[in-house]
């Protein structure tokens, strides 16, 4: 299982038992505020603002809360001005790491950043260092329910899909990012539940790692992943 899909299933176990609710509400907000500004306040035209708020009532949060950060999206209400960045890195034993942010302070964000990649024995690199070792294709993950993985294949391969993976209980549909929306609109039709529909950073080739090495890239991308400016990480480790 390659490294973005572990890491993958394993936050959305900790995002719906984290007693830390409010570091989970944060980073849907900026995703609904971001996807606001950038495509519109109205989810029915705006396919990654609909996800956002999709995603933001699974975990529970108040309409209220949904309901304003679409209005600091739109300029509706004064918000934070939040841009999307890139960082990328070394995680230990030489993995490569792409690392989005949403902040308000990109001087902080990397500051942050490079502090605590240090500290957990990685290095902060350079624009350009790991960005090979990833395409940037689409993903729409959906829940397996009672489907079959025959089934699945049969709609997403009329809709230009490259791959279907089989993820515990999921199905991730892997797509070039040209048809990431004619994927999700042919599962959408037929029912299925999205969990979620974006654009990822893929490893061409993945690292294997011993139980112990893999064990140490968990723990890295555990405290990376905590930080509140972070909203994903993609790895080339085999976990």
């Amino acid at each position: 299982m390659s490294g973005h899909s572990k890491w993958a299933t394993i936050k959305r176990k900790k995002a719906a038992t984290d007693a830390a609710r409010g570091k989970v509400f944060t980073k849907i907000i900026k995703e609904i505020t971001i996807a606001a500004r950038d495509g519109g306040g109205d989810p029915a035209g705006n396919p990654r603002l609909r996800l956002a708020i999709q995603q933001a009532k699974a975990s529970n949060m108040p309409q209220d809360n949904i309901t304003r950060a679409v209005k600091k999206g739109t300029g509706e209400l004064e918000g934070v001005r939040y841009e999307e960045i890139n960082y990328e890195a070394y995680a230990p034993h030489g993995i490569a790491c792409i690392i989005q942010c949403v902040t308000d302070n990109r001087n902080r964000t990397v500051a942050e950043l490079r502090h605590l990649i240090s500290k957990h024995n990685g290095n902060l690199g350079e624009s350009g260092s790991v960005a090979w070792m990833f395409e940037r294709k689409g993903v729409v993950t959906i829940e397996k329910g009672k489907h079959s993985e025959d089934d699945v294949m049969e709609v997403i391969l009329d809709a230009g899909a490259d791959d279907l993976k089989n993820e515990e209980e999921f199905f991730e549909i892997v797509s070039s990012i040209e048809n990431l929306e004619k994927v999700r609109k042919a599962v959408e039709e037929k029912g299925y539940k999205i969990e979620s529909a974006n654009m990822q950073y893929l490893p061409k080739d993945i690292v294997a790692l011993d139980e112990s090495k893999a064990a140490d890239i968990m723990k890295f991308l555990d405290f990376v992943e905590e930080n509140d400016d972070v909203q994903n990480i993609f790895t080339n480790a085999d976990l």
